[in-house]
């Protein structure tokens, strides 16, 4: 496969990637996770905002290391190689909990179906350089 097209992907790949990080800093707040948890539960609150926050965090800040070592990721290093293997990972779990798992249709049916398409495409992104990259260090490895 043409290298700008596998550039392409990786960077798309990683910048998604750090949109949803940032997004899911809002998202509590966006769509009101917390209106129907009764106000006696606030561990149960809390517990959800710390994860959610370091959960967006991570994402993120993975998101842009990667951005910013991308040419050593295409440079053959094994260090960038391995935190990119975590990225897809994380994705490839994510698209697939939502097959597993699905969110539920009801009230807003839209979303349901736009985070499964979302996540699967995230993830073929993500899954192409990741594969190119493999098969390019088999190659230099057998030189």
């Amino acid at each position: 496969m043409c290298m700008k097209i596998v550039k392409s992907f990786y960077y798309a790949g990683t910048a998604i990637s750090l949109l949803f990080g940032i997004w899911h800093f809002f998202v509590p707040y966006l769509y009101e996770w917390f209106l129907y948890i009764p106000n006696e539960y606030e561990n149960l609150i809390v517990g959800i905002e710390y994860t959610n926050f370091f959960f967006s965090l991570l994402l993120s800040g993975l998101s842009i290391l990667l951005i910013v070592l991308g040419r050593r990721f295409f440079a053959g290093n094994k260090d960038v190689f391995v935190f990119y293997g975590l990225l897809v990972f994380t994705w490839f779990c994510r698209a697939a909990i939502t097959f597993v798992i699905p969110w539920p249709l009801e009230p807003i049916r839209w979303a349901a179906y736009g985070q499964q398409i979302a996540a699967f495409a995230v993830f073929i992104f993500l899954l192409i350089p990741f594969i190119c990259q493999v098969s390019s260090n088999r190659k230099d490895s057998t030189k």
